[in-house]
């Protein structure tokens, strides 16, 4: 003799309300990165004209470090303690100077960082630089 069982229990998952948070968290994000990172290049503005301003011009200093460790400063071999000297004379005066450092690969690092001490010191942006990749 069968018997049935009247409370069957059935595992049912719904998921309309899980992809109802899915979407309203999606919303809410997309709202809060607008909000959070201001557009810019939305605003439409009248920039004014001038007729005395003039474009600046940024000089720039070659310091290269070649395999043997000699120090050139635009060319003009100089020594390691005559290198904060000269570099100080080539930026006197100039406006927004920029050093450009030339290193061979087997140089040391901190040949490398001397002179980047030496521009941080006297306050000049400094770019190393590179080959490109191959």
């Amino acid at each position: 003799m069968k018997l049935n069982s009247r409370h069957k229990t059935h595992a049912k998952f719904d998921m309309s309300s899980m992809t109802d948070i899915v979407f309203l968290l999606l919303i809410f994000f997309m709202l809060i990165t607008t909000m959070v990172v201001p557009n810019v290049n939305t605003l439409k503005l009248l920039l004014p004209n001038s007729n005395t301003a003039k474009p600046t011009e940024n000089v720039t200093v070659s310091v290269a470090i070649n395999d043997n460790l000699q120090y050139f400063v635009d060319g003009n071999k100089t020594s390691s303690g005559n290198l904060q000297t000269t570099i100080t004379n080539y930026v006197k005066g100039k406006s927004n100077p920029v050093i450009i450092l030339h290193t061979a690969r087997t140089v040391p690092i901190e040949n490398v960082v001397k002179i980047m001490d030496i521009s941080n010191r006297l306050k000049v942006k400094m770019v190393l630089a590179t080959d490109p990749e191959k």
